[in-house]
């Protein structure tokens, strides 16, 4: 079968570049590739009652399918050059926020209308941040909810469906160059076309790397974050979530110097499994319906760690540390902060004592055992200094789940269009590890649209 162009992954990035095909080039025979179920068709099995745990599913309705990774997050739309990715650096910082702010004017169209957009401008917290040794990143983030982003997707896909054809649960083995564009392989199916958009995301950083040495293309080594997912009383946090909503707080340690940061906060959220590769790490989500809050918020506290020569390999790192979780709690681990400064491991007496309702079923153990000390020893510091600004962050019932690994795809070489050396094979999204986020990923496949010439 022929098309003028493939997408490779149903993604954010796969997504919008499909729709503004759709829009400035409705003749192209466009197809789209995906690993994963239709959004119908994405349910997690894990219930906490009859399935508490993940059972490793052939394919993660959690990570893969239409929607991508981001289909069950809680719908942050950060329109900030500060983080979310260096989009910028190859399109520029006016034209990236441009289009980040387009891909909000699509969402609000496709059923986010009367979702609110934060901002920090202007907010007295940064003040209060800064006096103690804080540091508050610019952002206005677009709110969706893990619910109101799932009708976006349905309604984004209805759209598509008719204009675009979809391959679910076909995923791609392998690209190769041939006379006038690209083979796509799949199984035993083949299918060309003359222009390629390969938007994998994270959960493909195995494929792409594999893609990447095939092909002779450049790539250079990311970064990797390691950290744990904080729970604790929403009314902690509420004054800052309430004006907010997330709060990116960057803290640099005494002790090394390192950088944490707060990540995906999900005020009145849930905490939830994630499955990256076979690998058990925890993530977070939360509800814009009132009926579907809970009275817990969590965030994740991440390190990032960038290696030298001669080591490359920053994904494997942080799957060796969250193998090693997996190994000693059958998956992830939950702890009490007054716990782990004692050097005591939780037990489920502790965690059922404490003043808090953990929202997931996870093995109460050691996280000592697991996260290295210089890590650790960051996180616990992030941890008294955000005491500072939310009293009792720092309080002995403040659940900490671990661990949370944060992979980046290595990152790609290509030009401003996000084109590879390859003329028409293009790598966009977190697949391409120059964006980290919805937003910038979305980004990235409508300017690949724009500028895509057949």
């Amino acid at each position: 079968m022929d098309f003028d162009v493939i997408i490779i992954g149903a993604g954010p990035g796969g997504i919008y570049s499909a729709f503004e095909l759709s829009k400035t080039k409705p003749d192209l025979k466009v197809a789209i590739f995906e690993g994963g179920h239709e959004l119908k068709k994405r349910h997690c099995p894990i219930d906490g009652e009859k399935i508490k745990s993940c059972i490793g599913c052939k394919s993660c309705s959690i990570m893969s399918g239409f929607g991508g990774a981001g289909a069950f997050s809680d719908g942050k739309y950060n329109i900030t050059n500060d983080f979310g990715g260096t989009l910028y650096e190859y399109i520029g910082k006016t034209q990236a926020l441009k289009l980040m702010e387009y891909v909000d004017e699509i969402n609000l169209e496709y059923g986010g209308k009367g979702t609110k957009l934060y901002s920090t401008a202007g907010t007295k917290f940064k003040k209060i941040c800064m006096q103690n040794d804080l540091h508050l990143l610019d952002a206005s983030v677009r709110h969706l909810g893990t619910d109101i982003n799932y009708i976006v997707l349905e309604n984004l896909y209805d759209f598509l469906k008719d204009k675009v054809t979809f391959f679910f649960d076909t995923p791609v083995e392998s690209i190769e160059v041939v006379d006038g564009g690209y083979k796509v392989i799949c199984g035993d199916a083949e299918y060309h076309c003359k222009k390629c958009v390969v938007s994998v995301g994270r959960s493909g950083s195995k494929w792409m790397e594999k893609v990447c040495k095939d092909l002779s293309i450049p790539t250079k080594s990311n970064r990797v974050d390691i950290g744990v997912r904080v729970e604790l009383p929403a009314e902690v946090f509420s004054h800052l979530t309430d004006e907010l909503y997330e709060s990116k707080i960057v803290y640099r340690t005494a002790e090394y110097g390192d950088r944490v940061r707060t990540f995906c906060m999900n005020p009145k959220g849930a905490v939830v499994n994630e499955n990256t590769n076979g690998i058990i790490t925890v993530n977070g989500h939360s509800y814009e319906d009132p009926a579907k809050q809970t009275q817990n918020t969590n965030f994740a506290l991440l390190v990032a760690k960038h290696f030298s020569e001669p080591f490359k390999d920053s994904n494997g790192y942080g799957e060796s540390i969250a193998r090693l979780s997996n190994m000693l709690g059958g998956g992830v681990i939950v702890q009490r902060f007054g716990d782990l400064i004692r050097g005591r491991r939780s037990n489920p007496v502790r965690i059922e004592e404490a003043f808090i309702t953990p929202t997931l079923n996870a093995t109460p153990g050691d996280l000592s055992l697991v996260l290295p000390k210089r890590i650790l020893d960051g996180i616990i510091e992030m941890i008294y200094a955000l005491d500072k600004v939310a009293p009792g962050t720092a309080n002995d019932d403040t659940l900490l789940y671990g661990v949370e690994v944060k992979f980046y795809n290595m990152e790609v070489s290509v030009n401003e269009n996000l084109e590879s050396c390859y003329p028409g094979l293009y790598i966009i999204g977190d697949g391409s590890g120059i964006t980290h986020s919805l937003s910038h990923a979305s980004a990235s496949g409508i300017h690949v649209a724009r500028n895509l010439s057949i």
